[in-house]
């Protein structure tokens, strides 16, 4: 006898659950839905321009920070050439040395931020000579410099005697003695005039 075979019996499957996902609002990728918030959180407010008060005193605020800052520039500025000034002895004359290596001698009248003047203005001239020195019976040439006081105003193009040299080309300035030798040079030049 033969034996039929029966084939299996088929029982219906259950389909196996799938975790539910939350769709994603519009405005945020899927792939960023599991991190936002729940739809009850508070969300952030929108940016609100400030009011118009707000703003004014705001600007007024920056407006002062900037003027009490350029008034404290100004003023330190000033402060420093002012006292430079009070250095300055009027009674005699100033040495005044220059980046150029040039020296200029006179009265400093005037200190600002941008320039010096420089009034009874003298400078020193060096003048390259030739000697011929006897020794031992031989001849022998040698250059001397001779070095005089010049007052300005006596060259070529005929300037004024005072001078405005801008303050970023001064190295330094110094009062000078009545006893030394370019103060008695310059008082033995006026008494001559």
């Amino acid at each position: 006898m033969e034996e039929q075979q029966t084939p299996p019996a088929v029982t219906p499957s259950t389909p196996t659950p799938q975790p539910v996902v939350p769709p994603a609002a519009p405005d945020v990728p899927e792939h960023h839905a599991k991190h936002s918030a729940p739809p009850h959180a508070a969300q952030p407010k929108s940016h609100r321009p400030l009011p118009v008060k707000l703003w004014w005193a705001v600007s007024l605020a920056v407006a002062i920070l900037i003027a009490v800052a350029a008034g404290w520039i100004y003023l330190s500025t000033h402060q420093t050439v002012a006292n430079e000034s009070a250095n300055v002895n009027s009674k005699e004359f100033q040495a005044l040395f220059l980046t150029n290596g040039q020296v200029y001698f006179g009265k400093l009248t005037d200190l600002n931020g941008k320039y010096v003047k420089l009034t009874d203005v003298y400078y020193l001239q060096i003048q390259q000579g030739q000697a011929q020195n006897l020794q031992d019976g031989k001849k022998a040439a040698t250059s001397q410099s001779q070095v005089s006081l010049t007052k300005l105003g006596s060259e070529l193009h005929g300037p004024e005697d005072q001078m405005y040299v801008a303050s970023d080309q001064v190295l330094f300035w110094e009062n000078l003695k009545p006893s030394g030798k370019v103060t008695q040079a310059i008082d033995n030049y006026q008494q001559k005039q």
